[in-house]
């Protein structure tokens, strides 16, 4: 039983470390993610080389592999080790080891994983991205609040253990944003402003 839930977690980090950005944008000739914009590798960044498809694929795949991890550990174990499938394809995500451990922000992942947990917890998050980023038109405080509220929201919507991964994947994207939230505090963050 060991042997296969560690399995279970090292495909869910591997699973999460596909780097999908870098590899769509490669196939439809915009080169290196990493050398574009904000060199991130998630949706966001990829919407930045103008091709609205890339963006959209982007994070479609990003989601599903955080939804596919954890519907595969709940479906085979149950929720509790869902949860933890849950933190592992987000951590390699972010931590993918072929990218020397410099990969995405981790918030579409995020929202698959929110997703498979319980969709109306990923609803609710989803909606309050969207709130804010139409209030801000920008994309990092957009997933800061959508996601620093989740663990609240899980705990309302979900349960106790829900609220507790919420919370450790809030602090991995606090981590992530780290760059964003001096250049929010310094007035500096980059906004998606509308086109005319």
């Amino acid at each position: 039983m060991l042997i296969w839930l560690a399995g279970t977690f090292v495909i869910s980090y591997a699973l999460g470390s596909i780097p999908f950005g870098l590899i769509l944008a490669k196939l439809m000739g915009h080169g290196d993610l990493r050398k574009i914009g904000s060199g991130n590798i998630g949706a966001t960044n990829a919407l930045r080389t103008g091709n609205k498809a890339l963006a959209i694929l982007t994070l479609l795949l990003d989601a599903g592999k955080g939804a596919l991890a954890v519907s595969l550990c709940h479906y085979y174990y149950g929720a509790e080790y869902a949860a933890l499938a849950a933190l592992f394809v987000v951590l390699g995500h972010i931590f993918p080891v072929w990218l020397q451990f410099k990969g995405g922000k981790g918030v579409a992942t995020s929202f698959g994983v929110l997703f498979a947990m319980n969709w109306m917890l990923g609803i609710v998050v989803c909606l309050l991205w969207l709130a804010v980023f139409g209030l801000t038109r920008i994309s990092s405080i957009s997933s800061l609040i959508s996601i620093g509220y989740s663990s609240v929201a899980a705990y309302v919507i979900d349960s106790y253990l829900s609220a507790l991964l919420c919370l450790c994947i809030a602090a991995l994207i606090l981590f992530t944003h780290r760059g964003n939230i001096l250049r929010l505090l310094e007035g500096n963050e980059n906004r998606f402003l509308k086109k005319a």
